[in-house]
């Protein structure tokens, strides 16, 4: 475009132009700003290790979280960005429940899985083994209770995965759940309590016809710089390794006469090529294939080692009575209290089973012998030892 320069005051469709070319710059400017500052907080390398890290504790997390729910659940590859509170706060505004899940060992420091109300609810109704799924009620503290045993066994089985990725033993303290809003959190959870920005990694999580959802999982900005340091070392100590010049172990008439003994080499060794072919006499070692020749074993006499049995007598052995089993979900496990009387599999007068670590020996009665519980063997296992 081509502005007219003699006149004294511009057209409005140059007016116009300025500012649309003036608001263009600025929205670029903008993005490439953020752009800059994300890059400045976390490399890619960063982002791509911490999303592998997560990836492959939240699918052991997922297995748990099938296991717990009967159901088939699919977490996807996850998503790895940089947001501030005030963003999250911006983009979140509705409440949601807050799993604050504490490091005790193997690292210092803490996450927070954030997951949407009603995905809480249908997961408690599951557990509970409720018929209908109702996510028009409210939320309860039963909910809570859940949602936190929930994550106990799927970020207890995360750092099972995550000890044999950095070979050390990783564990964590009971989560606890908030239903809350990011405004709130940031007087409550550690991760929304300072200026720094956060690591948020997203997983899109699957159960089956239920729920098709996201996790959201922020993590401190220096918490997560720590976990990819112990495992790749830290970024700026990744210098590339200078190769050594050859030519700096010899001098000058060294590499000459090196030269010139390999060039003379290489000279026999291709008039000798060609001189064999025109013969058509290459010579090649020959080749001796022989049978294979093996001891006989048909006459040998069968050895007995009767030694005594002393060298491991003192070594001990756990015997353990089992009284009986059941099983209970976990819905009704959440309503023990003491009074509580669980109904076991096993009927009054039959024989228990008798264990040595672990391994079924023998049946028995029990017998009271003073003021002690015994038990009295009544069967042992024949296929015991064998």
């Amino acid at each position: 475009m081509v502005m007219n320069m003699t006149k004294d005051t511009l057209s409005q469709e140059e007016i116009d132009s300025l500012l649309k070319g003036t608001e263009d710059i600025s929205e670029n400017s903008e993005n490439d700003d953020k752009y800059d500052i994300e890059n400045d907080v976390i490399t890619d390398i960063e982002k791509d290790t911490i999303g592998e890290i997560g990836n492959i504790s939240m699918g052991t997390a997922a297995t748990t979280l099938s296991t717990l729910l009967n159901k088939k659940v699919m977490i996807t590859t996850p998503t790895v960005t940089i947001a501030t509170v005030k963003e999250l706060s911006d983009e979140y505004p509705i409440p949601f429940v807050a799993v604050d899940v504490k490091y005790k060992e193997g690292f210092e420091g803490s996450n927070v899985l954030i997951i949407k109300l009603d995905d809480v609810k249908i997961i408690t109704d599951i557990m509970l083994g409720n018929d209908e799924i109702d996510t028009s009620r409210e939320l309860t503290e039963l909910d809570l209770s859940a949602i936190s045993e929930v994550m106990n066994q799927m970020m207890g089985s995360a750092c099972t995965s995550l000890s044999e990725i950095f070979m050390k033993k990783i564990d964590i303290e009971p989560p606890k759940s908030y239903e809350i809003t990011f405004e709130e959190g940031k007087k409550t959870l550690d991760v929304l309590k300072g200026p720094d920005p956060i690591i948020k990694v997203s997983f899109k999580m699957i159960v089956e016809d239920l729920i098709d959802s996201e996790i959201m999982q922020l993590i401190p900005l220096e918490f997560g710089k720590e976990m990819v340091a112990n495992l790749i070392g830290k970024p700026d100590e990744d210098k590339e390794i200078e190769t050594p010049d050859s030519s700096n172990y010899f001098d000058k008439d060294e590499s000459n006469i090196l030269s010139d003994s390999f060039e003379e080499n290489e000279e026999i060794k291709d008039n000798r090529t060609v001189e064999d072919k025109q013969l058509g006499k290459i010579e090649k070692d020959p080749v001796v294939i022989k049978k294979p020749q093996f001891e006989t074993f048909d006459n040998s006499q069968e050895v007995s080692y009767n030694k005594p049995i002393d060298l491991v007598s003192d070594i001990p052995v756990e015997i353990t009575v089992e009284l009986g089993r059941t099983v209970k979900k976990i819905g009704e496990i959440l309503e023990y209290g003491p009074g509580t009387v669980v109904e076991l599999d096993k009927l009054v007068g039959e024989p228990l089973d008798i264990y040595a670590n672990g391994k079924y020996i023998a049946k028995g009665e029990v017998v009271v012998i003073d003021d002690n519980f015994g038990i009295r063997i009544t069967d042992i296992d024949n296929s015991y030892g064998k």
